[in-house]
């Protein structure tokens, strides 16, 4: 039997353990699912290194308990980074509703380096946090991380023009 195939049996006869871990530390069917691929995947990759010491189950639970768990940690990190949807990005000041102030904001997200730049429009432009990551080819938590400090940077730069006023 290839090692494929004997990974792919002896999975789906331990597939319950799989799903029991993923319903323990998944809070939502997309949080299980998700969870499970990482399991599979991280059990596919150490497969070469499973030599029978120990039960299959035992090795299985060992690197599904791991993922779980940092799958948690992961979990509650983006939650506590990620901007409400119901959060303003640009709460520096009243809503641009001129093209006066429509030009103050357009001149204070020039002030951004190349990266927020397109973190702001892209964010502007209704994009999830995770289509963000996609397009810039960084990771969630360093898109909510960025707008909460481009947030920041921006309320600076509207203190300092009213200070400068």
């Amino acid at each position: 039997m290839t090692t494929g195939a004997s990974f792919q049996q002896l999975l789906e006869e331990h597939r319950r353990l799989l799903f029991k871990v993923c319903r323990t530390f998944g809070h939502t069917a997309a949080d299980r699912d998700d969870l499970a691929q990482e399991i599979a995947v991280q059990l596919w990759r150490s497969f070469p290194s499973f030599d029978g010491r120990v039960r299959f189950s035992t090795w299985m639970y060992r690197i599904a308990l791991n993922v779980a768990i940092s799958f948690t940690r992961r979990q509650r990190t983006r939650a506590r980074y990620t901007i409400d949807s119901e959060a303003a990005l640009l709460d520096v000041a009243e809503p641009a509703t001129t093209p006066l102030e429509l030009a103050e904001l357009h001149a204070r997200i020039a002030q951004l380096d190349p990266l927020d730049r397109a973190l702001v429009l892209l964010y502007l432009d209704g994009y999830s946090n995770r289509e963000v990551a996609e397009v810039l080819g960084t990771t969630e938590h360093n898109v909510a991380t960025r707008l909460t400090r481009v947030r920041q940077t921006l309320r600076d730069i509207t203190s300092t023009e009213r200070t400068a006023s």
